[in-house]
């Protein structure tokens, strides 16, 4: 059984549960569990989450070839410093663009890079790029299979020096079965708990998309990277495939079950879990904030 949520905080309790997959790919049937681990009933209804399956895994491995993209893994990699000995996170990794990134800029000389991702296929382009980067990494560059909805237990306190994160943390998810609805606690639970795995002087660079994106935009800003890829076919294949998943998550945010949130949003969010030091700008085809801050 694949459990997924959280366990709610604060004087409005909130279940938590869990999701037994069903015979088909990417699909979850709701199993609700009170905050005290008995099962309370069956009410939330199927549901399909791709994030898990290959197939979308794999849809996502070529998103580093769209200009787009280009733009917000360079902007994000100007505002990582990672140093000597560091301990890192990068929270939904994918095809672990800036774990490459955190190895490179370090030139391998970082203590640990953790890549964590709810899609288990993400492991074997891990492995792969522990071959490919410069220098050539260990296992200290390792992936982690885990759901960050339910948190980050994995680490103790104070952990990790630096987290990294690329249009990954609006996607915790949490339903309330009192109020029968997707709810925003898991989003905060992840907050809270990404300020407790960092050390004091830990920083925080992540992106997350803009209210209600224009996945469009970037689809037309992606078709001139036709012109520069050597395989174009697939190229325009992934980059409908990524379109078609962008129209799910979009649907999926307006239920409230994902999160574009705006940027003062954002920033207060991060406040309220204890970060300083906030800023902020647009990037990717302006679908994009990318943010940085840090634990005093």
């Amino acid at each position: 059984m694949h459990r997924v949520g959280a366990l709610g905080r604060g004087p409005r309790r909130q279940a938590r549960f869990a999701y037994a997959l069903l015979p088909y790919p990417g699909t979850l049937r709701g199993v609700v569990w009170s905050t005290e681990g008995s099962l309370m009933s069956t009410a939330i209804p199927a549901e399909v989450n791709y994030w898990a399956d290959a197939a979308c895994a794999k849809a996502f491995w070529g998103q580093h070839e769209l200009p787009a993209y280009h733009r917000l893994l360079k902007d994000t990699v100007q505002w990582l410093g990672p140093r000597t000995s560091e301990r890192w996170l990068d929270l939904g990794c994918g095809c672990g663009q800036l774990s490459k990134a955190l190895w490179e800029k370090s030139a391998g000389r970082v203590a640990e890079i953790a890549a964590l991702d709810c899609a288990a296929a993400n492991e074997r382009v891990i492995e792969r790029l522990r071959t490919t980067v410069q220098p050539a990494a260990d296992d200290r560059l390792h992936f982690v299979h885990a759901d960050f909805s339910e948190g980050l237990a994995h680490w103790q306190d104070e952990y990790f020096d630096g987290v990294v994160s690329g249009l990954a943390i609006q996607y915790a998810q949490s339903y309330s079965s009192e109020e029968r609805r997707w709810t925003t606690e898991g989003y905060d639970c992840l907050m809270r708990e990404l300020y407790r795995v960092l050390r004091v002087g830990g920083r925080f660079v992540f992106s997350v998309n803009v209210p209600d994106p224009a996945w469009g935009r970037v689809g037309l800003r992606s078709l001139t990277g036709v012109l520069r890829t050597p395989k174009p076919g697939r190229y325009l294949k992934n980059m409908l495939r990524m379109y078609r998943y962008g129209r799910w998550l979009t649907r999926e945010a307006r239920r409230g079950r994902f999160h574009y949130l705006p940027a003062q949003d954002v920033e207060r969010r991060l406040t309220a879990a204890g970060f300083s030091a906030i800023q902020h700008r647009l990037t990717y085809c302006d679908q994009a904030y990318l943010f940085r801050c840090r634990k005093n």
